[in-house]
């Protein structure tokens, strides 16, 4: 069976390329904005952002439920034995690159302990995580509040940041403030954990030179190998090293685990809940391009930009995808459906085009047949819903929300429903 969505016709012509960049330089300026204020990007392939559903074109997404061999997946066995591993192993080829098997050993220890926090809700521990050993240690600071005066092991909502955790202040300030409701979600009966993403791997051109993956580098080696992962994979890594500590806690449940992260952690949190089965539930957050919105859909942010403006997020081999999407033997349908059958939150908004929430949304209905061959409910439509409307019934849930690139009071209102219904 083939899935197919009118969405994306590929604008790239690498030949001449290096022409039309000189040109693009000595003629007049080209805007950074379209009319309604979304950036305009402008890649070495020759394409441009689009934000035009007319002109979005049309392309066939890979079938989540053949082998390839081109044999059909007809029921759980072959999805979990075979076609699942296969998806795992074209993403960590061609997508976000493969842990190496030199990643450092780490050890956690509970450093602080606090009564009374939260106003007396909560007992707070502040773990440290160190990866590798020595001079050359990689230091990670963990914050996780437990509910007091519950009885039985609480489920937990770890939130990727990237600001610091809370009670945690000596950490180096970061401009952005991420929606952290650690309370309320502690008066639900909640753990909260919580810890920042840049500090054992930095996201940044030069990333390679330092954290986690350079202690995973063999004698001579400066950045990770081809192959390898990229900080994506890594972090992804990480957060399964944060879920050790945290398993090893009394008072947490590590079997309701649910992982939140927004922008690009929404993108790690998606390959962290296909790469570690504990992580019982996602919510990715307006993941955008190689999160939840599909890379073949020409809406947005596209490979080209991410190829070119965030190379270190990926296998070093990625950029050879850019002006080629349709190349590309997964799309982020397949990378949802990978935390099947667990539960995935995904969200979008309104004023936030350049992360395609209708591509997003979409991705979700192409993860629906894996999940009904599970024997869960799938996002329940095929039509990008109203505004404030939460798809929230079934094992795939989403809400396009009114505003921002953020997670607003909505989008957590929802997902305190959507997880309620499935950590009951």
């Amino acid at each position: 069976m083939k899935f197919s969505i009118g969405v994306r016709v590929v604008l790239a012509n690498v030949i001449g390329c290096a022409g039309g960049l000189m040109a693009a330089e000595t003629g007049p300026a080209r805007p950074k904005q379209d009319a309604k204020g979304n950036p305009i990007r402008y890649a070495a392939t020759g394409h441009a952002s689009n934000y035009d559903e007319a002109k979005v074109g049309s392309f066939v997404l890979p079938d989540p439920l053949v082998l390839q061999n081109g044999k059909p997946v007809k029921d759980a066995a072959t999805w979990n034995t075979v076609r699942r591993p296969e998806l795992i192993a074209l993403y960590e080829r061609e997508i976000f690159g493969a842990v190496p098997t030199r990643a450092p050993k780490v050890s956690a220890d509970v450093v602080a302990t606090e009564v009374g926090a939260l106003g007396g809700k909560a007992v707070r521990k502040h773990f440290l995580l160190r990866f590798g050993a020595g001079e050359r240690a990689v230091a990670l600071n963990v914050s996780l509040y437990v509910p007091t005066g519950v009885a039985k092991p609480a489920p937990v909502v770890l939130q990727l940041l990237f600001s610091n955790p809370p009670g945690i202040p000596q950490l180096a300030k970061k401009p952005f403030d991420d929606a952290v409701p650690a309370e309320d979600i502690v008066g639900r009966g909640y753990a909260y954990a919580a810890f920042r993403y840049t500090e054992a791997q930095g996201d940044n051109v030069k990333t390679h030179e330092g954290g986690v993956q350079a202690l995973a580098y063999a004698p001579g080696q400066t950045r990770p190998a081809a192959g390898e992962w990229g900080t994506i994979a890594t972090w992804a890594w990480i957060t399964s090293r944060v879920l050790d500590a945290l398993a090893a806690e009394a008072a947490v449940d590590a079997k309701r685990v649910a992982l939140v992260g927004h922008s690009r952690l929404g993108k790690t949190a998606l390959w962290a809940g296909a790469r570690d089965p504990r992580i019982a539930l996602v919510f990715a957050s307006c993941s955008g391009e190689m999160g939840a919105s599909l890379a073949r859909r020409d809406f947005g942010e596209s490979v080209d930009d991410v190829a070119a403006n965030f190379p270190w997020w990926l296998v070093s081999t990625f950029p050879k995808y850019a002006g080629r999407w349709n190349d590309l033997p997964v799309d982020s349908h397949t990378l949802i459906a990978l935390n099947a059958p667990r539960p995935v939150f995904v969200t979008g908004g309104s004023e936030d085009l350049w992360a395609d929430p209708h591509g997003e949304f979409l991705a979700l209905v192409g993860a629906g047949p894996v999940y009904r061959l599970l024997g869960k409910k799938d996002v329940g439509a095929t039509v990008l819903p109203a505004l404030d409307a939460p798809l929230i019934s079934g094992s795939l849930g989403f809400l396009y929300h009114t505003g921002k690139h953020t997670i607003t009071a909505a989008d957590w209102q929802a997902f305190f429903e959507f997880t309620g219904r499935h950590f009951e």
